[in-house]
């Protein structure tokens, strides 16, 4: 069924108000009722879900009241992208490497073959002269929700699992080219903790946002390496410790995200956004962004030699001639596509 804006309404009939099989089958198998916060095989069910009744009407748990939020509406088609035989797609298009999460049956809840297949698809692009910007999106209704529950409870997550997550993580992080994270649905667990690996992060207005691996067992590995440097150590503790859901609006407001769009307009907010991006030069923005990172663990005054060679290869750089020649003819700089070092004109 379609909603009066155009979207696909995920609370009356269609596919998205299937139950979620997979989760509750196993429970009563096991003679327990289904965990209302379960969103089917995969879901991470954070605090924001984690009673389906109170979710949904925000009564009071423990002494605590959960916000009454509606759930995800947004549905992200990449057809380009889709191919249900791998885990994260990936495609390199006009400069801008897509690496789309590629599981939506599960929300595109993380596993092993996806956090290889992730960081696989990170390193390709951080190592591709023909990439100048990456976008991480996920396919179908949501970012990612989280951690595979079930491969999770069949000990199907282990070691191997975390070096790939972290590899890809790291690898996000500490590339040359800008990256972007596009949250749409559930952007929780695991999926924030993607988004905070990359540089941008645009979110649409449906979209939940919430870590909640303290609440089984685990530590937010990704989270507890990032949060704190994005929104601050005592905000960062409340979002792990306490495992709350964030509004996409308060998590603008606290600089988790730095953009926030109706889900109808997140492909033409994407859209201004890498525009943006591409009038920057991409050497000195590779330079800013590497010095931004180092700025947190090193004495800015131990920095100095590298800022003023970063500057040095800046002025040096084929950028700089082009913006020296738009300002001579009095028009914008042209830094796409880029062409490799040194080469001036």
């Amino acid at each position: 069924m379609v909603a009066k804006d155009g979207r696909a309404d995920l609370h009356r009939g269609g596919r998205a108000r299937e139950p979620w099989p997979q989760a509750d089958r196993g429970r009563r198998e096991r003679g327990e009722e289904p965990a209302a916060g379960d969103r089917g095989r995969g879901h991470a069910s954070v605090s924001l879900t984690f009673v389906r009744a109170f979710h949904t009407l925000g009564r009071a748990v423990h002494g605590y009241r959960l916000r009454r939020t509606r759930r995800p509406r947004s549905y992200i088609v990449v057809s380009r992208f889709h191919n249900p035989d791998v885990p994260v797609a990936y495609t390199v298009e006009e400069g801008i490497a897509w690496i789309t999460l590629n599981r939506p049956a599960v929300l595109n809840a993380l596993d092993t073959e996806l956090a290889a297949a992730l960081a696989d698809h990170a390193e390709a692009a951080a190592a591709d002269p023909a990439v100048a910007l990456v976008v991480v999106r996920g396919a179908g209704r949501a970012f990612c929700s989280g951690m595979d529950r079930t491969a999770l409870a069949a000990r199907e997550i282990g070691e191997t699992f975390y070096r790939h997550w972290i590899r890809g993580l790291n690898r996000l992080e500490d590339m040359s080219k800008i990256s972007i994270a596009v949250l749409h649905g559930y952007a929780i667990g695991g999926g924030l903790q993607l988004a905070l690996a990359c540089d941008l992060r645009l979110a649409a207005a449906d979209a939940v946002l919430g870590l909640g691996a303290t609440r089984h067992g685990l530590v937010p590995d990704g989270a507890v390496l990032r949060l704190a440097r994005v929104v601050g150590l005592g905000r960062a503790k409340e979002l792990a410790l306490l495992n709350d859901e964030v509004a996409p609006a308060e998590a603008r407001a606290i600089g988790l995200v730095n953009w926030v769009c109706p889900a109808a307009d997140l492909d033409r907010t994407l859209q201004s956004i890498v525009s943006k991006v591409r009038a920057a030069s991409p050497t000195a923005a590779a330079h800013t962004k590497r010095l931004l990172h180092e700025s947190f663990h090193r004495d800015p005054r131990a920095m100095i030699e590298d800022v003023v060679k970063a500057q040095n290869e800046c002025m040096h750089s084929w950028e700089m001639d082009e913006a020296n020649r738009a300002w001579r003819e009095r028009r914008e700089a042209v830094f796409y596509p880029p062409r490799p070092s040194g080469g001036h004109r």
